[in-house]
């Protein structure tokens, strides 16, 4: 069940939807999220639902910041995209040392987001490191006050070794000042997510603002901070597909009550095709939405009962999410076709629906070859779990 003492973050989702909508054509044009729209998420607390209550987070579980993404992504895709990056960024608060986390994860109006990859290179120096990289995909990195890197720790010999082929890869987190951001966010859908690249030279970073990954610390004990990370931002993904699918669902009924297709005297709604395709896709959004709702509640009863999470329980994770965001984009296929020309003016949503769910799937967290991660599991096969 949800965490009931966090506040109820899908109806201010709701709430907020017509300012979210009217701004999404200033988000694509600026390739940023609306300074207004930021404003908002700020002050219902979207990007620190995840965020401890010891740092004046929501502490919000789950299936609560699922939920809350997908209304917000069906007013605008690129917008639930900015809410997922920084609800899920909020997780690493856990893995922070707690003095680091209060000054990172503390500010009530601050957004904190960053990339896993360890594109980066960390030298060790007294009192923390001295970073150096750059990231793709900074995803709200303009209006971020905090911003975090993955990155390998070198030693006089190279890179330093946790164990047999496992390098030390570290979180880094900088002040915004200290990070210089790239215009290449030149793309065809999500384009208001700002999702530019980012680098930083020769950069101190305190130990405190960093964490070894896979690190938990000491001081976090909510069983929300005992989800699979990875499970919990394919989950984040998977919402932003399954609110844009919902948006698209709703566009083609509205369309078709209005429209008569060039040749014929029936509306588009009276049409055999049209009954059947918006069928298909409501059972296309809804299940693969429902096969992830479902396996999220089974993981969060597992770990609210302290029961370790087998990997085969955060590989059908993964398959859940990815087989949402895969459903999703199938739907958004059909209303985007069932469209007709209609579909490719941009004062019709389809078109940015269509574009947006297809910069959705191009994520690694919800991409094909999950799909064949979680078969080879369910097959007994030796697998790659690193990523789970």
């Amino acid at each position: 069940m949800p965490n009931e003492s966090a506040p109820d973050y899908v109806a201010r989702a709701f709430e907020l939807a017509d300012l979210v909508r009217s701004a999404a054509s200033a988000g694509e044009a600026s390739g940023q999220v609306d300074s207004r729209v930021a404003a908002a998420f700020a002050a219902a607390g979207f990007f620190r639902m995840m965020v401890p209550r010891l740092l004046g987070g929501g502490e919000a579980d789950a299936l609560t910041m699922v939920e809350t993404i997908d209304a917000v992504s069906r007013a605008d895709g690129a917008a639930g995209w900015t809410v997922m990056i920084g609800a899920t960024t909020g997780t690493s608060s856990t893995q922070l040392p707690l003095e680091g986390a209060r000054e990172i994860f503390g500010d009530p109006n601050g957004l904190v987001v960053g990339v896993v990859a360890p594109r980066g290179r960390a030298v060790r120096v007294e009192g923390g490191f001295r970073v150096t990289g750059t990231w793709p995909f900074g995803s709200g990195s303009g209006a971020a006050n905090w911003i975090a890197g993955g990155a390998v720790v070198q030693g006089p010999e190279g890179p330093e070794m946790i164990s047999d082929n496992v390098p030390h890869a570290r979180m880094m987190f900088f002040r915004r000042p200290d990070v210089s951001i790239e215009d290449t966010w030149h793309v065809s859908g999500l384009r208001g997510t700002g999702s530019n690249d980012f680098s930083v030279t020769d950069v101190f970073v305190p130990g405190h603002h960093s964490y070894a990954m896979g690190a938990h610390s000491d001081w976090a004990h909510s069983p929300a901070f005992r989800f699979p990370f990875f499970g919990i931002l394919a989950a984040g993904v998977a919402a932003v597909a399954t609110g844009i699918g919902r948006a698209a669902i709703d566009e083609l009924a509205r369309l078709a009550a209005a429209k008569t297709p060039t040749g014929s005297r029936r509306l588009l709604a009276e049409r055999a095709a049209a009954q059947s395709g918006i069928a298909e896709a409501e059972a296309l959004l809804r299940s693969g939405r429902g096969f992830l709702l479902g396996t999220i509640r089974e993981t969060w009863d597992a770990v609210q009962t302290g029961e370790r999470i087998t990997t085969a329980q955060k590989a059908l994770l993964r398959l859940a999410a990815t087989t949402a965001a895969l459903n999703a984009a199938k739907a958004v296929d059909i209303c985007y076709n069932l469209g007709g020309a209609s579909s490719i003016y941009e004062s019709n949503p389809l078109q940015r629906h269509f574009r947006d769910i297809h910069t959705v799937t191009q994520h690694v967290m919800v991409g094909q070859p999950t799909l064949e991660v979680a078969g080879r599991i369910m097959l007994g096969l030796p697998t790659d779990t690193s990523t789970l």
